[in-house]
């Protein structure tokens, strides 16, 4: 290992910048959990602005460098032990042959990436970089029989033998294309290829993020830093003069993303692009897909393959590299992941083992890290989540009618059996809602038996009817015919299947149904007056996460608002040994005078007889007069503070009830109080659906710009009114001028009585009491109980801390920021509240906050920004 610099445990990781404390604490943490490996588990918190993602790359990417140069050691150092009895000539030769085999493997693949990097920097510098046109030449001439044109979305015959999964087979692709993936090595059939043995077996790290531009930014953060070679120096010998080796990255995504071919990618809708793109891999398909890589294409493979390694690549470029070299970026890629060090993908991606399989992704051995994982638990509900609607239903039942009026004649043996089953099936779901329509509750938990028993489901063998709708592209089929039939009625050009993919969606559900497990539930739930819906819920992620965890080296979850951590260890690793999990909570890079937090249980103080309490709970949060309580309070905050302040309330009906009383004129008073905010103030507010961008541009206007249309702006700045889990609550930056104050009106607990919520509290605590029963068999029945319930209300409590968390992360974003945080609502004054904050919210609360009041906050709020001026003109 290479001298020291830096690092508080003596290892430099070649960070670009010098890094903060709290940075350092984070790589050597996250570092400390991968080197122990075997199953480790590390659960970091470091809050948004403190260059987590770069302190992610540092350490991850150091700690698999030195771990590739130990491996070529240790490889070494294995074969000098087989040839032990053998003269020390025999065993220096030996060694020297295998340390230049390992050299020269390494040195060709590294310049050949070099080259391309210098290539693809000359073509930068004459900025040729641009789109190349498709010239459409490709694309055969359509027949012009109309039977001829609609026989393509009849069903084929014989297609169970052609593409039917079975275990051998996860993935689903056909048999063709299985076997062109073998010939080619890709995906989980990858082959050995020659020059490449220095890849093999090699440990990755499967990165992922919860949206596209979050990985997009952490590739521009992956380009900042650079790493030393991985081979050790007693490899390297003349070479060790080589400062750095590229990262070797690769992003996958899905077809909807990358496929290049016109035909496919306008589909939009990713079931219907999925089915049509393997169609077109079938040889009896009219319009075989010209950018699959196949034997006449090997060389442009290999080249993409060489390209993404050496570039750093984005999903855009991806597709851009597809789009200059013919070839498919979706399947082209997967040649790459045997030598790629880091893989970026989205949740779906990792989060579903299906989708997983289907990649060629081997979690056994390499690392884990998700991004952004405060949501985690909520993004495997949301995979593996499906729900269908009456009136899809009735439209998949009209689709399907129209369908069979055309080719119901052509319809042979299993395929005229199917598609009356998938006919039944449809029926009896119709007939099931319909009931459900007359039922008094607006929403509640569905008795799987009694759903199948509408009209005779039950009596279908569910597995079999869901693996011949997947393997015939029954639903692309349908719906591709219907669509084309629909736009030539209507006199228009088909282009695309524009409907509704009902029968995809029906797809889902069914698969849901016939896997329902003890974690899942069916719900209905009434849309509108004249729909109403079936939806499958997760309860909880532990079995579905279990697969990635048990399969991991080591799994990272980071984020920037991670507390409160219990969630993560009850609920994805409840079985898992606790020094297995290492937990951390960073503190901000900011300095403390740079944040001021504030609890406001009272506009007045605790002492004072006429002090009423703000609870903004659901029983008491309507009472008018605390209501306008609260608009004093924000009306002096907004005299106290100089720009931006955001209010975050619990839900938007809550919101629209606040803005409703606020409007009301008031006795004594010459104006209501939202006619003073707007005074103070210029006020925006977010709705349920609207344009979060459109108003988010117009708050940051009327701060930082001047106004190109209507009123003058006010010079006092802006007023944001906004909803906690909405979407200013989460992905937004409040940096600087745009946040210098967030206030949080209220715990936004859920409602707990709702289906889902009462369906997991009731899942959470039978799970609990049978976990205690088998891991302390001798407690007591009633205190096993009491855990257990204690056990949901935390699950409850901690879903809405989150949120609450989430919310208050928006502000402080970068070293020199500054913000004031007030949490209005005595319950934030609660031990059990308080623990559950960041610990950096919780080091900036002013010390018996909750017993002053108004007054004394304002006293507060305007020393704290007086200083910050006064810091400022000086």
């Amino acid at each position: 290992m290479e001298e020291i610099i830096g690092g508080v445990e003596g290892i430099d990781f070649h960070h670009p910048y010098t890094p903060y404390d709290v940075q350092e604490q984070f790589m050597n943490t996250a570092y400390e959990v991968l080197q122990k490996g075997e199953g480790q588990i590390g659960i970091l918190e470091s809050p948004t602005g403190t260059g987590k993602s770069l302190s992610l790359i540092c350490a991850a990417l150091t700690w698999l460098r030195n771990h590739k140069r130990s491996k070529f050691e240790t490889s070494v150092t294995e074969a000098a032990q087989e040839f032990k009895d053998e003269p020390d000539w025999i065993v220096d030769q030996m060694l020297k042959r295998k340390r230049e085999e390992i050299l020269k493997q390494w040195e060709e693949r590294e310049a050949r990436l070099r080259k391309i990097r210098a290539k693809e920097k000359v073509t930068e510098e004459r900025g040729s970089k641009r789109r190349r046109l498709e010239d459409g030449s490709a694309r055969k001439s359509k027949k012009t029989g109309d039977d001829d044109e609609d026989d393509e979305w009849l069903l084929d015959e014989g297609h169970d033998e052609d593409t039917s999964q079975d275990s051998d087979n996860p993935s689903g692709f056909s048999k063709e294309t299985r076997n062109l993936m073998s010939k080619l090595g890709l995906g989980s059939l990858q082959t050995k290829e020659e020059g490449e043995e220095i890849s093999e077996n090699e440990i990755k790290i499967y990165y992922t993020s919860r949206t596209h531009s979050q990985l997009t930014q952490f590739i521009s953060e992956l380009r900042r830093p650079k790493f030393p070679a991985s081979l050790p120096d007693s490899l390297l010998g003349d070479n060790s003069s080589i400062e750095s080796e590229g990262i070797k990255h690769l992003p996958l995504s899905s077809r909807q993303r990358l496929c290049i071919n016109p035909s496919v990618s306008r589909l939009g809708s990713l079931p219907a692009i999925n089915d049509r793109c393997t169609e077109l891999q079938q040889p009896k398909s009219k319009d075989r897909c010209q950018f699959v890589p196949n034997a006449d294409n090997l060389s442009l493979t290999h080249q993409f393959r060489d390209s993404a390694l050496a570039t750093l690549p984005d999903i855009e470029d991806l597709f851009e590299l597809g789009k200059k070299l013919h070839v498919c970026p979706y399947y082209a890629s997967r040649t790459a992941v045997p030598s790629a060090e880091i893989i970026t993908l989205p949740y779906p991606l990792l989060l579903q083992k299906t989708a997983r399989d289907a990649l060629g992704i081997k979690l056994e051995g390499n690392v884990v890290i998700v991004d952004e994982a405060h949501n985690i638990m909520d993004a495997v509900a949301n995979v593996y989540a499906s729900e269908i609607s009456l009136n899809e239903l009735k439209r998949a039942r009209q689709m399907l009618g129209v369908y069979v009026k055309k080719f119901g004649k052509k319809l042979k043996g299993e395929n005229r059996v199917m598609v009356a089953q998938v006919a039944k099936v449809v029926d009896g779901l119709k007939t099931w809602l319909e009931s459900a329509s007359e039922l008094k509750s607006d929403q509640g938990i569905v008795d799987p038996n009694a759903l199948l028993r509408s009209k005779g489901i039950d009596q279908i063998n569910m597995y079999k009817l869901i693996q011949y709708i997947q393997d015939s592209k029954l639903a692309y089929k349908i719906e591709g015919y219907v669509a084309q039939a629909e736009s030539q009625d209507a006199g228009d050009v088909p282009s695309a299947i524009r409907s509704t993919p009902v029968l995809h969606a029906l797809l889902s559900f069914l698969v849901s149904l016939n896997n329902l497990s003890s974690e899942g539930r069916i719900f209905y739930h009434r849309v509108s007056q004249d729909d109403i819906k079936l939806s499958y819920l997760l309860l909880s992620p532990t079995h579905a996460f279990s697969s990635i965890a048990s399969s991991a080296r080591a799994v990272i979850l980071a984020g920037g608002t991670m507390s409160p951590f219990e969630d993560y260890t009850a609920h994805l690793f409840p079985d898992l040994a606790q020094n297995k999990i290492t937990t951390l909570s960073c503190g901000h890079v900011i300095p403390p005078s740079n944040l001021c937090v504030w609890t406001l249980s009272s506009p007045r103080p605790k002492t004072d007889p006429r002090s009423v309490e703000f609870e903004f709970s659901f029983q008491k949060r309507s009472d008018k007069s605390m209501i306008y309580e609260l608009g004093i309070a924000i009306l002096n905050i907004c005299t106290a503070v100089p720009d931006g302040v955001v209010i975050f309330f619990p839900s938007y009906g809550y919101l629209d009830e606040v803005v409703s009383v606020w409007s009301e004129a008031s006795t004594g008073q010459p104006k209501p109080l939202w006619e003073k905010l707007q005074a103070k103030k210029a006020v925006f507010r977010e709705t349920k659906g609207g344009s979060s961008d459109e108003v988010l541009a117009q708050y940051s206007e009327a701060i930082l710009g001047e106004s190109k249309s209507g009123p003058p702006l006010n010079r006092n700045g802006a007023l944001l009114l906004s909803v906690v889990g909405g979407k200013m609550s989460e992905g937004i930056n409040f940096s600087d001028r745009l946040g210098r104050c967030v206030v949080v009106v209220g715990l936004p607990y859920p409602n707990i009585h709702s289906p889902d919520w009462k369906a997991r509290i009731e899942y959470i605590e039978s799970t609990t009491l049978e976990r205690i029963k088998a891991t302390s068999p001798s407690m007591p029945k009633g205190e096993a109980l009491a855990a257990a319930k204690q056990a949901a209300r935390d699950f409850y409590e901690n879903a809405c801390m989150r949120a609450v968390n989430q919310s208050i992360g928006r502000a402080i974003r970068h070293r020199n920021d500054y913000a004031a945080i007030v949490l209005v609502d005595r319950r934030f004054a609660a031990d059990r509240i308080k623990t559950k904050l960041p610990g950096w919210i919780r080091g900036g609360l002013v010390e018996g906050s909750e017993n002053g009041g108004l007054g004394q906050m304002m006293g507060k709020l305007s020393s704290f920004f007086r200083g910050k001026k006064t810091l400022a003109d000086a």
